[in-house]
């Protein structure tokens, strides 16, 4: 299964929370998946093991137009997810960079600097999602 059983409400979703991560801060695919509660007729452990895939394909399928920052959601490992080299690749780390996230040498973020914590419990409880769960 590639796409979650309500997909555009799933896409709408994570856009909504990525739209929370501020400005020098990043999230994960997992993070953001972590938020999101299963659909009732599926099991948690077949969302937890698809639906950082389905972040990651609903930040692919961004509308034209709309103002996503998708390139505050990284890997797990801390690292941009896009082959190293690509034009993908370098456009996400340079957006970053301008927002004052650094990378070390292996290309990765330290999380604990500039990892997100998820939005305010107001904002979870106003749209029925889960605390995100930690990035380290």
């Amino acid at each position: 299964m590639f796409n979650p059983p309500n997909a555009q409400s799933f896409f709408e979703t994570v856009w909504d929370i990525v739209l929370q991560i501020p400005v020098g801060k990043v999230s994960s695919y997992g993070q953001i998946a972590s938020m999101i509660p299963p659909d009732a007729d599926m099991a948690p452990t077949q969302l937890r093991r698809l639906a950082p895939r389905w972040v990651g394909t609903a930040l692919r399928k961004t509308p034209r137009g709309k103002s996503i920052p998708w390139h505050r959601v990284i890997n797990s490992r801390g690292a941009i997810s896009f082959p190293a080299g690509s034009a993908q690749a370098e456009d996400q780390r340079r957006l970053l960079e301008m927002e004052g996230v650094r990378f070390d040498a292996s290309g990765k973020v330290n999380f604990a600097r500039v990892g997100w914590n998820g939005p305010p419990e107001a904002y979870l409880r106003r749209h029925s999602l889960l605390p995100p769960r930690p990035l380290n």
